[in-house]
This record gives C-alpha cells, sequence and structure tokens, in this order.
C-alpha cells in the first residue's frame, strides 16, 4: 500500500552554553557575602540591594516626644510646628508668671484698671476718740460740711464691711469741709496710715501724703478680700489750742 509522506517537523533550538564570568573578585554582597561586579546593583545570588541607602541617624530622646517626634520632609508642617511650640512655651510662661505674687498683683491693678468702680457703704464705723458733737459716722454721711473731730494726732477710726470685697479706691476730704472759707477752721492731718484687714485676718499697711487743700483727694490702694478699713491721722498742720483735728469725708469704691 502506499505510504503518505510525513509531516515536516520544526528543528528543536541548540542551548548554547553560556560561559560564565568568574566574579570572585567583586564587591561582596552585605547579605550572603556573594562577589559581585562593581557595575551591579542587586547580587547576582541573592538579588539583595548591593548599596543600599544609608539609614538616618536615631532621634534625640527630646524628639521622640510630641509634636517633635515627627521626621518630615524640609518645610512640611514646619509651620504648624512652630506655632505649636511658641504656644506651650507661651502657656509655660504666663503660668509660672501668674504663680508669683508680682504676677498676680499686675494681673489684679490690670483689672482694676478695666473695670468700674463702684461706692461700698460700711457696716459698723467706730473710732478711738471723738470730741462732742462730731462723731466717725460723719465721714461717711454725704455731707461735706460735717467732720469727725480727733482729740489729737495718733486717734483713730475703723470701717468693717457686711463682706469681703476688692478696695480700688479711697477718696479722702480733709479738714472741717470742702469749702475753701471753712477749710482750715480746724486742724488738718497731712499723714494717714491707712491699715487694711482682709477676711483671713492678714493686715497691710500704707502711708497715705495728703495736700493741705480743700476737696477730694483720691488715693488708688488695690487690696483684695477687705474686710476692715483703719485710718490712723498722723502730721497734724494747724493743731492750736481750742482746735482739733477734722476729717470731712471718707469714701470707699470696689471693683465692680
Amino acid at each position: 500500500m502506499p505510504v503518505r509522506p510525513a509531516k515536516a517537523v520544526a528543528p528543536r533550538p541548540v542551548v548554547r552554553p553560556v560561559e560564565v564570568t568568574d566574579e570572585g573578585t567583586g564587591f561582596p554582597c552585605p547579605a550572603c557575602g556573594t562577589a559581585n561586579q562593581p557595575g551591579r546593583r542587586f547580587c547576582r545570588r541573592c538579588a539583595a540591594e548591593l548599596r543600599p541607602a544609608a539609614k538616618a541617624a536615631p532621634l534625640p530622646w527630646w524628639r521622640t516626644v510630641w509634636p517633635f517626634r515627627r521626621r518630615v520632609r524640609a518645610s512640611s508642617g514646619g509651620m504648624t510646628r512652630f506655632l505649636v511650640i511658641l504656644l506651650v512655651v507661651l502657656a509655660l510662661c504666663a503660668g509660672g508668671f501668674l504663680l508669683l505674687p508680682a504676677g498676680r498683683a499686675l494681673i489684679e491693678d490690670t483689672r482694676d484698671k478695666l473695670g468700674k468702680a463702684k461706692p461700698i457703704t460700711p457696716m459698723d464705723i467706730a473710732a478711738s476718740a471723738s470730741v462732742p458733737g462730731h462723731p466717725a459716722k460723719n465721714t461717711m454721711d454725704g455731707l461735706s460740711n460735717r467732720y469727725w473731730g480727733a482729740p489729737g494726732p495718733g486717734a483713730s477710726v475703723t470701717y468693717t464691711f457686711k463682706k469681703p470685697f476688692r478696695l480700688v479706691d479711697v477718696i479722702i476730704t480733709n479738714g472741717a469741709s470742702k469749702e475753701p472759707q471753712e477749710y482750715a477752721l480746724q486742724a488738718r492731718a497731712l499723714q494717714v496710715d491707712l491699715e487694711v484687714t482682709a477676711e483671713d485676718g492678714t493686715t497691710q499697711k500704707k502711708e497715705l501724703t495728703l495736700s493741705d487743700k480743700p476737696g477730694d483727694q483720691t488715693i488708688a490702694t488695690g487690696y483684695s478680700d477687705v474686710r476692715k478699713v483703719r485710718l490712723v491721722l498722723r502730721s497734724a498742720v494747724g493743731l492750736t489750742p481750742g482746735r482739733h483735728l477734722a476729717l470731712a469725708e471718707v469714701e470707699f469704691f470696689q471693683r465692680s
């Protein structure tokens, strides 16, 4: 029987051996130690990177605390961190400042200047001595032609208040009256010792110097938690036989 011709078959590829370059004297791999040619980027054996990027130095301890702990690109978030740091520093400075007595006094004085003062009336008035017809309560009656008469220097008057308050100002009208023709009819005290007693019993003293002229004289004080105020008359002028010290009005003002 006739035989059909066979179908042609493509020849198989022949694998030719490739010459292997000896890299025994090249750059050693940091991972496995295999030598590699200088131009290679990855190890010919384990494919590890031959020249890995240098690791960044570890952060100092203070950089591990927020907001310093982030390692960011240049100018990335720098303004935010600066503002946070500035606010923290200002808060610490303000806190330390307020803990100091001088800091608290400055804050209170600022509030006194920004606030509005209003008068306050004591619930009790007591004098160490008074001449007949001129009691100490005349200093709070609102009438400048009536006065407290004291026999001489060293006499005092004490004002007691119902509840503690912030004493901002004291207004004193010296002499027998604020009217010029009646002012010098009696002697005047040119110095007054101001003694302020707080709610906790502590006492602060201040020496006030008064002008020898009719009219109101305002003295800025700035005392907190005031319960008592004592005025002691000193440095009398015009005190001759038959005359006595006169104090027309005393007004107290508290912070509203």
